[in-house]
């Protein structure tokens, strides 16, 4: 079996800090930003992820998509329209990629300072999720060669021991994967497909952070596993 060999862990460390730093950063700045624009200067919005709905003020988001729609609202009914590119670099460089990633609906959202926040609650979850776990691969994390065995080193050696012995290393992986999504998952789907069932927001916080946390312990893992920078011969047990 492997050792949890600590003594040199740079590249975790780097990777674990690069990825934790962007989305902590990020998390950051979407409460700064609004906090730091001039009060309610931007308006509930309703758009679509993966779109840019707020660009200009003609752009998707800032038609009359009617209120009872399933994407988009009146957004003149809403606090008028709203463009990202009117907003000094920095805050459209936030605001833009809350745009693209998030559908940025105002009733799953927070406010600050009487403006919308630039990702949802969900995503306010999982952002922080995943610099929890990065950071959480920081401080446990060793490059073991392959991903699955980097990505369950923060476990320690006796208590992982039997995953080596049955080679359930995988089927661990999995399974730990499948467990952080899952809570996202059926919150999300059964919203999705169960109108009867309508989330809230301090849900939609915790099953993003869960998501989230296990998202970045397994991208630090799988940017950490390098087998050519494995010292085989130092940290293996016969």
């Amino acid at each position: 079996m492997i050792k949890n060999g600590l003594n040199n862990r740079n590249r975790e460390e780097r990777v674990s800090k690069t990825l934790g730093i962007i989305a902590g950063g990020y998390l950051l700045l979407c409460f700064i930003a609004p906090a730091s624009l001039p009060q309610d200067s931007v308006p509930e919005l309703s758009g679509r992820a993966n779109a840019f709905d707020y660009a200009f003020h003609d752009s998707w988001g800032n038609q009359n998509h009617g209120e009872n729609s399933d994407l988009g609202h009146n957004q003149l009914l809403h606090g008028g329209t709203f463009a990202w590119t009117d907003l000094n670099v920095a805050w459209a460089i936030v605001y833009a990629i809350g745009d693209i990633n998030c559908h940025q609906k105002y009733e799953r959202s927070w406010e600050i300072n009487g403006n919308q926040m630039p990702v949802c609650t969900r995503d306010v979850g999982i952002f922080f999720g995943f610099f929890v776990g990065c950071l959480i691969f920081g401080l446990r994390g060793a490059n073991r060669w392959t991903i699955r065995d980097t990505f369950l080193s923060i476990f320690p050696d006796s208590k992982i021991s039997y995953l080596y012995e049955r080679d359930l290393r995988l089927h661990a992986t999995y399974f730990l994967i499948f467990i952080g999504l899952l809570p996202m998952a059926i919150d999300g789907f059964t919203q999705l497909f169960l109108d009867s069932y309508e989330s809230n927001n301090p849900l939609r916080l915790i099953t993003g952070f869960f998501a989230g946390a296990i998202l970045g312990w397994w991208f630090s893992s799988a940017l950490s596993a390098r087998p050519a920078l494995f010292q085989s011969s130092q940290d293996v047990v016969h």
